[in-house]
């Protein structure tokens, strides 16, 4: 038996010698294409960062010849990962400052401070990534200990949502920030007549000029860090959502030293110089840069009660959050958003928020029903303004391990009545048909693995709940890898070029390191290789 084994792998390998000649072929796989037949095939053929081919392992092996080849072992295939909403230079000045992810109580928020500004002599600290909710309390923190610990460096530490920061006395005096202080959109929170330290959203402008700013060198070593981490996980795609044209052009400073193979569609933020660009530039692409969007935010998030919601908060029945843009601005956007061919991405977390958007929408569908515009998150819906995403043509944008993180206090946030419409990712993807799936990261882990747990299992990396939170509101494997793949490139405009694995796309791919499944268990998942466009970008085997 192992001499004909031999004999027709011989076989298969001279013949290949005779066929047209190609850059790589990969073959002995299980080929998850994406086409609309799910098709599973054993080999491919690539050619100057394409796909010539995808097919049986023989019908393969006889047409095409190549100088290189690589054996995949029967492992599994698929398209390359995008991430459909993350932040990479948050993620970058959270690794520059004092990363506060997970910290269990205030007291170790002091102790990583201080750390901190021993390490680095520094006459001004930023944190970012505390979380409360895994304090065991729920109220959010004031800035008591902060202020003892820093009675004059100024201190401000930004909350995981980047919706709620904290800052002591000193930074409050150097800001000119009191009691009497209004913001649009923002709120200085007052205990007792006094400012305790918590800005929420539009609030946090006003210490945003007194902070560090970080060269682009800096900023650029940290993306090099982060580009590692993901293609670690297989993703080769972020829609980075929300930059400056500062940031922008560190973007294609990298690209142009050869430092950023990701493929990056960037979001604008909805500021004057970035108009004034889009005039000039129209759609804009410099390389494996794309820039056609708009990232707005209507609202703020759920954990630090910004979210706008129709009725009261159930835990704060004085407070129905808080509405960031303007409903004449948001238009205004969208009307820019469309006679420019550009995309406007509207963060939308609270029901009121999302009734908002759609509504502006709707006249945008009127004008294009192919606008494409997005809600970034989507993430609590009136049951009646479900049907709304289908009506006009509403791209969703969530990030599935947001559940899972929420589901320890969300009931109290929303009231077990409106939990109904939140999260609920598959009543999402039955209105539109599709759904551009991220993580948010820094907010939540860049980790894909964890994001297929979260979406079909409804679990955390604890693997809690044991049933599955809000389990009807599950997704299917298939369609969790869509939503990072083929979906998420409809939500870039590049369903053309990548997200499935046919003939003349971008051989841009993962090949796992194990079988890819959903258990019930949480099972952690590596990429085994990694290629961006034929180019082989990560290689678990030359660690």
């Amino acid at each position: 038996m192992r001499n004909i084994l031999v004999f027709v792998s011989l076989f298969l390998l001279s013949a290949c010698m005779k066929g047209k000649k190609v850059d790589l072929v990969v073959h002995n796989a299980q080929i998850h294409v994406l086409d609309d037949q799910n098709s599973v095939h054993e080999a491919m053929a690539i050619s100057n960062g394409k796909i010539v081919e995808v097919g049986p392992e023989r019908q393969i092996l006889n047409k095409y010849r190549s100088d290189e080849s690589i054996d995949a072992q029967g492992k599994d295939i698929y398209p390359g990962l995008t991430d459909a909403h993350g932040h990479l230079f948050s993620y970058a000045k959270q690794l520059l400052a004092v990363d506060l992810t997970g910290v269990k109580s205030m007291n170790e928020v002091v102790i990583l401070c201080e750390k901190f500004a021993s390490r680095n002599s520094s006459s001004f600290i930023v944190g970012r990534g505390w979380d409360q909710s895994l304090w065991n309390t729920k109220e959010l923190p004031d800035y008591e200990a902060i202020n003892k610990a820093f009675p004059t460096i100024p201190v401000c530490l930004y909350r995981v949502d980047g919706h709620a920061a904290l800052v002591n006395k000193a930074l409050l005096k150097k800001a000119k920030i009191t009691a009497t202080t209004v913001v649009e959109g923002g709120k200085v929170v007052v205990i007792n007549g006094e400012p305790n330290g918590l800005l929420i959203d539009n609030a946090m402008q006003l210490v945003e000029k007194y902070l560090p700013v970080y060269s682009e060198k800096e900023l650029a070593e940290k993306l090099i860090e982060i580009q590692g981490e993901l293609l670690q996980y297989g993703i080769i795609g972020v829609h980075e959502a929300g930059v400056t044209q500062k940031e922008l052009k560190c973007l294609e400073h990298m690209i142009d030293k050869g430092q950023l193979d990701l493929e990056v569609y960037a979001m604008l933020m909805p500021i004057q110089e970035n108009f004034n660009f889009v005039r000039k530039k129209g759609i804009y692409r410099h390389k494996n840069l794309l820039v056609r969007s708009f990232k707005v935010f209507a609202d703020g998030a759920l954990g630090s009660r910004g979210a706008l919601l129709k009725k009261p908060y159930a835990d704060d029945v004085h407070n129905h959050g808080l509405l960031l843009t303007s409903v004449e601005k948001m238009s205004n956007v969208a009307k820019f958003c469309l006679d420019n061919h550009y995309q406007m991405n509207t963060h939308g977390i609270g029901d009121s928020a999302n009734a908002l958007i759609l509504k502006i929408y709707e006249n945008a569908f009127k004008r294009n029903s192919d606008h494409r515009f997005r809600i970034e998150h989507a993430q609590v819906i009136d049951p009646i303004d479900f049907k709304k995403f289908a009506e006009f043509a509403v791209f969703p944008s969530v990030q599935p391990t947001h559940a899972v993180s929420d589901q320890r206090w969300a009931e109290e946030r929303l009231g077990k009545e409106r939990l109904k419409g939140a999260y609920a990712y598959k009543t999402l993807l039955n209105q539109f048909g599709m759904l551009a799936i991220g993580t948010d990261f820094p907010v939540e882990k860049t980790n894909p693995f964890l994001t297929i747990h979260a979406a079909v299992q409804r679990k955390n990396e604890d693997n809690q709940s044991l049933d599955g939170f809000l389990k009807n509101e599950s997704l299917t494997l298939d369609q969790v890898m869509r939503g990072m793949t083929i979906w998420a490139a409809f939500a870039s405009f590049r369903e053309n070029e990548t997200g499935t694995l046919e003939k003349g796309k971008n051989a841009s791919f993962v090949i796992f390191e194990n079988q890819l499944e959903s258990t019930p268990i949480f099972e952690q998942n590596f990429a085994w290789k990694t290629f961006i466009k034929g180019k082989l970008v990560y290689d678990a085997q030359s660690l």
